[in-house]
């Protein structure tokens, strides 16, 4: 699964304003002929990533080329069920990527059109996101 290699902090505060606003970089297509467009604000996790990225791989029967476009770089901790109400904060849980509405999160290239929309259309059903399968607009 993806993670950094090191971090400069190890847990991190939780983003209030990822909701807000579109993505400004990242929402074109800029390696493949097709691609997954985040339509939500959300979080998705590396497990998330790498579920959706076997989906695609495995659809195609390892044809073509997939770019992953997002990187979960942000640690969210967690306490254990049943821990009573203060005592510092949880042990690091997972990493996550926050994404907003326009991203771009994976794409595809090398293989038949049709092939590669129906790829990417099963890997959106592995995301926490409402997404869409989108192609350059030529």
């Amino acid at each position: 699964m993806l993670q950094p290699k090191r971090v400069k902090h190890r847990k991190e505060f939780r983003l209030r304003s990822q909701s807000k606003g579109v993505a400004t970089r990242g929402g074109e297509i800029a390696f493949g002929r097709i691609a997954i467009k985040s339509l939500d604000a959300g979080e998705i996790s590396a497990r998330q990533i790498e579920a959706a990225r076997r989906v695609i791989t495995r659809a195609v029967k390892r044809g073509g080329k997939v770019w992953i476009r997002v990187f979960p770089d942000k640690i969210l901790t967690a306490k254990g069920a049943e821990v009573p109400m203060g005592s510092g904060k949880g042990a690091p849980d997972k990493w996550v990527v926050q994404v907003k509405p326009g991203k771009i999160l994976f794409e595809m290239g090398g293989a038949e059109t049709e092939a590669m929309r129906r790829a990417l259309k099963l890997a959106t059903y592995k995301l926490p996101v409402r997404c869409k399968v989108i192609t350059p607009d030529l």
